[in-house]
């Protein structure tokens, strides 16, 4: 890390072979499958509350939310003041349903409601979108460290990659949640320590930050009417009280921490600890966001080399004149994400540096750890031994596991390459989790509550939703001489619409049936 002091690479490395070396202790504990997914069940309930809050709290957190906040304003906070209603569902129905069945899969139980398709189904749309989670995060991470560091994204994902798969593939889901308890307090003084950074370097201070925000709209939650093509506060409200119940009743990262705890009563509480957590921590990125925004706007000839690199970006063999046409047009949102490792770069004094980006590392690898190690027991679980060999040895079964978190690993870093260059690390993640996320939740939902709804049912279901899934996604790209039949709705719409596709359609044709 070439343009560190070494004080700051000292932490860096610290951190980096602190998390390794966590792994190597786990490790003694993982002599079977059990200990690996689940670890017998020993996990204290705030522990696992701790590793849940660290999750959500990624690097699209710390990057794309501030990004989100300069472009526009906290629309996107509403996401976070859905949690508590989803909490509450999952708490009361869907914690207590997974312990009773005992099954380490989230996706178990889906076979013996409807057939091994309805499992498979859920299962791909999970693996997708756990690709596309490692995929935008570690494009976020090495978004950051590239301005910070010098090194191409490529290098940075690669190097964090591979201390992640050691640390995950030795010590299991027990070294992935004691890492996420200790990241959650890292990244937390992280972000609080940033904040406190960019108020101290404003002129005028928070007067100043809340005179520019108030005139700017900044602190706007959205529109309140009942639009559904734009960003209102009712389509995030919506989008989030669906993602966040997805996330807390079919996400194979949290089903599994279920697991770990000792009871349903920790377990339920763990749900509530990261909600608590979350919600005011989400809210400090908010914070950040508008404060830099406040910052550039009263320094507005330092976020020129932010608009110089966007524009070598998007035309990296234009020439200086088109250069700076280019940069004339873009808008807060085009840069957005670049602003804070900016701020980083050019204001952070040396010492404090190396502390925030272990933050930075923190967020990013706590989610890609829980993702990988939940991917790797899904395909164990859900399709080797489903499909290819059920009666495995211990000594087999923990090599398949080693074996899928690197293969799922590589894929995230994959993933992540594919990313270089998006707009929005936050649209992107929003809007690929919508969409592999809508099928597994409507289809849960349907085996769920309706008990009379058999096999061919949801099968019809699902091929419905599937459908609409797809014209929601798609439909944007039709030629203009059947524009009327593009969808207008908003993008995170799609899991809304496409959850209530499968459920309404298959009560719906089971009462059709019946009456038959």
């Amino acid at each position: 890390m070439k343009n560190l002091p070494f004080f700051d690479l000292a932490i860096i490395i610290i951190y980096l072979i602190g998390m390794v070396l966590v792994g190597f202790y786990f490790s003694r504990k993982n002599k079977n499958a059990e200990q690996f997914t689940t670890a017998s069940g020993k996990i204290p309930g705030w522990a696992i509350g701790a590793s849940i809050y660290a999750t959500f709290l990624s690097s699209n957190t710390f990057l794309g939310v501030p990004g989100k906040a300069f472009g526009s304003n906290w629309n996107a906070f509403v996401f976070s003041l859905s949690m508590p209603l989803a909490a509450w569902v999952a708490s009361k129905y869907f914690v207590p349903f997974y312990r009773n069945t005992g099954e380490v899969s989230a996706y178990t139980h889906l076979e013996h409601r409807f057939g091994a398709w309805a499992r498979t189904y859920a299962v791909v749309c999970f693996l997708l979108t756990q690709l596309a989670r490692m995929g935008s995060i570690f494009f976020g991470i090495a978004l950051s460290l590239q301005a910070l560091t010098g090194y191409s994204m490529e290098v940075i994902m690669l190097v964090m990659g591979v201390c992640i798969i050691i640390y995950t593939v030795l010590g299991g889901i027990e070294a992935v949640i004691w890492t996420e308890v200790v990241q959650a307090v890292i990244k937390t003084f992280g972000a609080i320590l940033i904040l406190y950074l960019i108020i101290n370097e404003m002129d005028g201070g928070v007067g100043k930050i809340i005179d520019i925000g108030v005139a700017n709209n900044k602190f706007s939650l959205g529109s309140f009417s009942l639009d559904f093509v734009d960003s209102s506060f009712w389509v995030v409200l919506l989008y989030g009280f669906f993602i966040n119940l997805n996330n807390f009743g079919m996400d194979q990262n949290y089903i599994q921490r279920y697991h770990t705890t000792t009871s349903v009563k920790e377990a339920s509480k763990s749900l509530w600890l990261c909600v608590w957590l979350y919600v005011p921590a989400s809210l400090i990125f908010f914070v950040i966001g508008a404060c830099l925004f406040a910052y550039y706007q009263v320094n507005p000839e330092l976020i020129e080399a932010v608009k110089h690199q966007v524009a070598l970006e998007r035309l990296p063999k234009a020439s200086l004149t088109e250069i700076k046409a280019m940069m004339a047009t873009l808008q807060p949102a085009d840069y957005g994400d670049k602003v804070m490792p900016h701020f980083m770069v050019t204001k952070i004094p040396a010492g404090l540096m190396g502390l925030i980006i272990s933050a930075i590392l923190s967020a990013a690898m706590s989610t890609i750890s829980s993702g990988m190690n939940s991917s790797a027991t899904v395909f164990s679980v859900d399709i080797y031994q489903r499909y290819i060999s059920k009666n495995n040895s211990e000594k087999k079964q923990m090599n398949l596991l080693h074996i899928a978190t690197v293969v799922f690993g590589l894929l995230g870093m994959g993933t992540g390459i594919a990313m270089i260059g998006v707009k929005s690390i936050l649209d992107v993640w929003w809007q690929l989790s919508g969409i592999f996320a809508a099928g597994m939740l409507g289809l849960f939902l349907l085996g769920i509550i309706s008990r009379q709804t058999k096999n061919h049912e949801a099968f019809l279901a699902t091929i419905i939703g599937i459908l609409v899934i797809i014209w929601m996604t798609f439909s944007s790209n039709l030629p203009e001489e059947y524009a009327f039949l593009r969808n207008t709705l908003h993008k995170n719409m799609i899991i809304v619409i496409g959850t209530l596709s499968i459920f309404l359609s298959g009560i719906l044709i089971t009462k059709l049936k019946k009456r038959a």
